[in-house]
């Protein structure tokens, strides 16, 4: 596929580095020599200097001939603009990030997709929306339902008081009956896809692929208990702590902290029932003063992971139950995730997971790039005569660094196990290492 992303900026550079590295033929375009000057030497990619907004660059980009056009400048009326004049140039799709949830109304929606935009996204409102979901899964890592609800992924650590201790993760004798299974284990930094004699082992992150009404009792396995979230405190008013803030404040008690004091008073007219703090975060002093030990979830989204880290490391050690922390520099997450920060939110993830689908020929219904594994979820309905339909999951030479955990199949599901056949426009839900995406794929095309 011909993609050309507009933007060298740490969301372009993310997007070419995970898109090149499944075959795909990519061109960045940016005004910053030296942002592609940089870009270039760590991709494989064609760059090309110059505003994305002009034709002559446009042209240069190769648009005209391209599958995929991605919108990703800092500011979003350029990205909105060069998503207009590359799908009137040729381009078969353009997506372009924006920054007001006014353009996701479905009205405003209608009035892009006219214009030919194909999609926008909005990643500090999936973010804002992905901690909310989180803090309703307490004792959980990553949550995320597939099929309208019928499957969910699970992941948690498994700690000293956990049943799952020394137990093989595969059972011998399973069978599509199981309520659960392990698709996945982060030990370390290695991500392992569980075969028969492995076994669980204390501080494993594991992803479970789970019937929805038994997640409550998977989560149990993992040594952590439920938190009830009364009391929560957010530090950083940056979209997504404002977004959060907005739609947890009349439901439970919330305390916003912002450093700078003139946003703080804006907040504090935004946000009428949210107790505005104008402190620094990183201000250990200031913060057990504003009672950080009274709160069940610390959620740390101020922009600079390191501030973020910090805070929350401050938190987990305070006792609070359910820490959340953005962390944009991927080299932090490991040190994130090793200090004891419950999740991380990364909005390179989130945006790689939005636009990953539109660059695989088969029907992915989702996809979610999994920040502590760096690996994918995803969700397909298999096409007739794909494949995965030609005999049992054991013998249709499935890749081994990826895993099928599930099937629908109209009102039935089940967990997918060796012997599994899989039909005709069933839903699966599928585990894999980023560099067998595009393989695994082909399987259910």
């Amino acid at each position: 596929m011909k993609i050309v992303i507009a933007g060298a900026g740490d969301m372009g550079t993310h997007l070419a580095k995970m898109l090149s590295g499944n075959g795909h033929d990519i061109t960045v375009a940016d005004v910053d020599p030296k942002a592609l000057a940089e870009l270039g030497s760590l991709v494989d990619v064609e760059t090309t200097e110059g505003d994305t907004t002009q034709f002559s660059v446009l042209r240069k980009a190769g648009v005209r001939k391209c599958d995929l056009f991605i919108a990703v400048r800092s500011v979003e009326n350029d990205n909105i603009l060069s998503a207009v004049m590359a799908k009137q140039l040729g381009a078969r799709k353009a997506i372009a990030r924006v920054d007001s949830n006014e353009y996701l109304e479905p009205n405003s929606k209608e009035v892009f997709i006219d214009m030919g935009i194909d999609y926008l996204f909005y990643p500090e409102q999936i973010a804002a929306r992905e901690v909310i979901n989180l803090l309703g899964h307490t004792s959980t890592t990553e949550y995320m339902d597939f099929a309208a609800g019928k499957l969910s992924l699970v992941a948690f650590k498994l700690e000293l008081t956990s049943p799952l201790l020394g137990r093989k993760v595969i059972e011998e004798g399973a069978d599509e009956d199981l309520e659960y299974r392990a698709v996945a284990i982060v030990r370390g930094s290695r991500t392992i896809i569980p075969g028969p004699e492995e076994r669980y082992e204390e501080e494993d992150m594991v992803y479970i692929i789970a019937r929805h009404h038994a997640t409550q009792s998977v989560v149990e396995l993992s040594g952590n208990s439920q938190v009830d979230i009364r009391n929560m405190m957010i530090l950083g008013g940056s979209r997504i702590g404002v977004r959060i803030a907005n739609e947890l404040q009349n439901k439970i008690n919330v305390k916003l902290v912002d450093y700078n004091a003139d946003k703080a008073y804006r907040l504090a007219e935004m946000l009428d029932k949210t107790l505005i703090i104008n402190e620094d975060g990183r201000d250990t002093e200031a913060m057990i003063e504003e009672d950080i030990a009274g709160m069940d979830a610390f959620v740390a989204v101020t922009g600079r992971s390191e501030t973020n880290i910090l805070a929350a490391m401050l938190a987990k050690r305070m006792g609070v139950k359910k820490v959340i922390a953005e962390v944009e520099n991927i080299n932090y997450i490991s040190l994130a995730e090793s200090i004891g920060v419950d999740t991380i939110i990364n909005k390179k993830f989130i945006t790689a997971s939005n636009i990953f689908r539109f660059t695989m020929a088969t029907d992915v219904q989702t996809v979610k790039c999994l920040t502590g594994s760096q690996s994918e979820v995803m969700e397909f309905i298999v096409k007739p005569n794909s494949p995965a339909t030609k005999g049992a999951i054991k013998d249709i030479g499935f890749p081994d660094d990826a895993i099928i955990g599930g099937v629908v199949r109209g009102d039935r599901v089940f967990i997918a196990v060796d012997d599994t056949h899989i039909n005709a426009y069933d839903r699966v839900v599928v585990f894999s290492q980023p560099e067998s995406v595009m393989r695994v794929a082909e399987y259910f095309n």
